[in-house]
């Protein structure tokens, strides 16, 4: 949703914009050639491959690459030692680069190790999860994170499956949810897909970050600036929506969230899911 979220943050020479979730850089270009010869684009990503992919792409233009969780922002511009900046993107989904990363589990049909981690030097992997919680907290989990109607179903597999042999690989666990959870004649969505979410939300503490950094934002955007989000599930959704509505720090821009246009879906049908909100830091 590159031209939505230029136009939502209207990027100017000499301003400084974060983007908080850098992926394979194409957001922070874009807008780098905005802001471009006086200003900066502040780009974070707590994946260190993602750092690495992109460094030499985007070499020679006015940006300085951070790794680190964007919940981390505050502790970030401290350490660049800035004060507050004129704009925000965050773009929640996940970069096309990790999808296609057999060693992280994303795709479904990796047969590399069931990991989920954005970065795998912190936490653990999701197959110590599916391989050792109890089948009622496994339970909990794909429901509340993955909204999983059939999730009993699905834990009680895992668990019956996992006395067997270790669920190692995406492939594997993708197929033993597969199992239990009936066909759609409207499916277009692969039916593995909720559970795959909670357990990557989980491993990676997603929620958690993105409640950090809505607190956060107002006191490192200034008075007028802008903020854009893009989500990709409900629960993501429903917390940028909540907060831009009920802090009044943010003023909300988007009444309704900004949606992927029929193009764009032809071209990126991962973006059918993108809802992006956009709000304005409140003044003193």
């Amino acid at each position: 949703m590159l031209r939505e979220v230029l136009e939502a943050l209207d990027p100017k020479p000499g301003q400084r914009i974060v983007d908080g979730t850098l992926g394979g850089g194409g957001h922070t270009r874009a807008i780098a050639e905005r802001v471009a010869p006086d200003g900066v684009v502040v780009g974070l990503d707590r994946d260190p491959r993602a750092i690495d992919f992109v460094a030499s792409k985007l070499k020679g233009m006015p940006i300085l690459l951070v790794e680190s969780n964007f919940s981390e922002l505050e502790e970030v511009l401290d350490q660049l030692q800035m004060d507050k900046v004129d704009g925000l993107l965050l773009d929640l989904g996940l970069s096309s680069d990790q999808l296609a990363d057999d060693r992280r589990g994303f795709s479904f049909h990796s047969d590399g190790p069931l990991d989920l981690r954005f970065n795998t030097e912190e936490g653990t992997p999701a197959s110590y999860l599916v391989n050792t919680m109890k089948e009622s907290n496994l339970a909990d989990l794909i429901f509340e994170y993955g909204e999983e109607r059939y999730s009993r179903r699905i834990a009680r597999k895992i668990v019956e499956c996992r006395r067997e042999k270790k669920i190692e690989t995406a492939r594997e666990l993708a197929e033993i949810v597969r199992r239990c959870v009936p066909r759609s004649p409207r499916e277009t969505i692969d039916r593995a897909t909720r559970t795959f979410q909670a357990l990557r939300i989980a491993v990676n503490r997603e929620m958690e970050s993105l409640e950090k950094i809505l607190r956060e934002i107002p006191y490192c955007v200034r008075p007028g600036g802008k903020v854009a989000i893009i989500s990709f599930h409900s629960l993501e959704d429903r917390r940028v929506k909540d907060a831009f509505r009920e802090n009044s720090a943010y003023r909300s821009v988007t009444k309704k969230p900004i949606l992927a246009d029929t193009e764009e879906i032809h071209r990126n049908p991962r973006s059918r899911s993108a809802k992006l909100r956009v709000a304005e830091i409140a003044g003193d």
